[in-house]
């Protein structure tokens, strides 16, 4: 036990993930030089059971916490104004959505993605296509508005259809919110499962060093600094599209609408950030979001409604930037010259579509959904996702933190607005909420 008191404290625990981050990367570029097999399958082996420690808690977390989120609102008011809420939150979450993806074409069209030099890279394609999947499943607007009633409750759970899980956790959560204390004993057993999970992801963050060694470690180890050309044109432009999001759109916002110091908000936030990068799961970052956004003095009946849903919807990395530079990437190694109406339809498809990115291929949802709604052949479509496979893990982390960092400050503008921000808890320094008793902290703020 004392052991793990020194290990959580923010020092040490900020000392073991730079120092799993060195190692990993070490170890990654030894497995890659010395072509050693065994140790490049270890540090996968490693990542993948970290991340699927994370996974299995993703869909029932966001279920209970919907359901939680919705009915802590009772003591914020009356059903109008939860629908005022819940109305000003998705606003916000369009608004952004429409910034970041004028971004994202604007870094497109600078950066020009994927032009020239694709000879390798298609050869890649056909190694790696059968990881890319069907396009079409993905890329349809009816099978999407299809996929979001469950033909059977126990399915959407079993099969992790995140975004049947969401609607149905919706439904269940506005009825429990209209039957008032008839539908409390069913609220509370909701909460104490949220609460259990929560305790269970703390314990499964802390092993995040072990976790960021194998992630990190894998990542270099399979593709190495030597990048192909046109993948490392994407990355580059990706990272450079979320950083200029993250860091600039949202301490705008911050700073002009809700009154925050940027400064302020990213010392409390870089926590839930830094996990969502090497984590790449908005959704089992989702009780550090919560935790990070109470920190920040939002009202913690609205920061329980608000973050579950933003943990779904919300990704401006995922939705907005980087299906605006995929698809620009894709048309240039298709020899495709996108007209004005096709930028349109990447704008309208950011905006309207994000809750398609819901769950752990959110990504793919996004690009195929962008790609085939502005006229991109299916099977260019297919061969761009296919390369950008090769490569994925490195830009999701920068995406994911871009949307974790949208989860956490929108839902402080909201607060602002709303007369919802405590300013003397704002300006009270706090913990790393990755250190501190999340689980019950937020089950007693719901």
């Amino acid at each position: 036990m004392s052991f793990m008191r020194t290990y959580t404290k923010p020092a040490v625990f900020a000392s073991a993930v730079i120092g799993s981050l060195l190692v990993g990367a070490l170890l990654g570029a030894v497995a890659r030089v010395t072509e050693t097999t065994w140790l490049t399958e270890l540090l996968d082996q490693i990542g993948s059971v970290f991340t699927t420690l994370l996974q299995i808690a993703v869909v029932p977390l966001v279920f209970t916490a919907i359901i939680v989120g919705i009915n802590s609102l009772r003591g914020l008011g009356g059903g109008r104004t939860a629908a005022r809420l819940g109305g000003k939150t998705v606003g916000w979450f369009a608004t952004t959505s429409l910034i970041a993806v004028l971004i994202g074409i604007g870094i497109g069209l600078l950066f020009n993605p994927g032009s020239g030099g694709l000879e390798g890279a298609r050869a890649t394609a056909e190694n790696t296509e059968k990881a890319a999947g069907s396009v079409g499943e993905w890329g349809s607007w009816t099978a999407f508005i299809e996929g979001i009633v469950p033909d059977n409750f126990v399915a959407a759970f079993a099969e992790g259809q995140t975004l049947q899980v969401l609607f149905l956790a919706l439904v269940i959560g506005a009825a429990a919110y209209s039957l008032g204390d008839r539908a409390k004993p069913f609220v509370d057993v909701v909460s104490s499962v949220f609460e259990i999970i929560q305790r269970y992801l703390g314990w499964i963050v802390r092993l995040a060093p072990i976790g960021i060694l194998g992630l990190i470690g894998g990542a270099v180890a399979n593709y190495g600094d030597s990048l192909f050309r046109p993948l490392l044109s994407i990355t580059v432009a990706v990272y450079v599209g979320s950083l200029l999001v993250l860091l600039v759109v949202y301490p705008v916002l911050l700073q002009v609408v809700a009154r925050v110091s940027p400064g302020r908000f990213f010392g409390k936030a870089w926590t839930a950030i830094q996990f969502a990068f090497v984590s790449q799961s908005s959704g089992a970052t989702l009780p550090l979001t919560r935790q990070t956004t109470v920190n920040l003095g939002v009202d913690p009946g609205y920061a329980a409604f608000a973050t579950p849903l933003a943990s779904a919807t919300k990704m401006d990395g995922c939705a907005a930037v980087f299906p605006a530079i995929g698809a620009i990437f894709i048309a240039n190694i298709s020899g495709v010259s996108l007209s004005f109406g096709q930028y349109v339809g990447i704008v309208v498809v950011a905006v309207f579509g994000a809750l398609a990115t819901a769950g752990t291929t959110g990504w793919l949802t996004a690009l195929t959904l962008t790609s085939t709604v502005i006229g991109l052949d299916p099977a260019q479509v297919a061969t761009g996702i296919a390369l950008i496979y090769s490569v994925n893990p490195i830009m999701d982390m920068m995406r994911t933190a871009t949307n974790v960092a949208g989860q956490i400050a929108v839902p402080t503008v909201v607060a602002r607005t709303e007369g919802l921000l405590d300013d003397e808890v704002l300006n009270t320094p706090s913990a790393p909420p990755l250190l501190t008793d999340t689980g019950a902290k937020a089950g007693a703020a719901a």
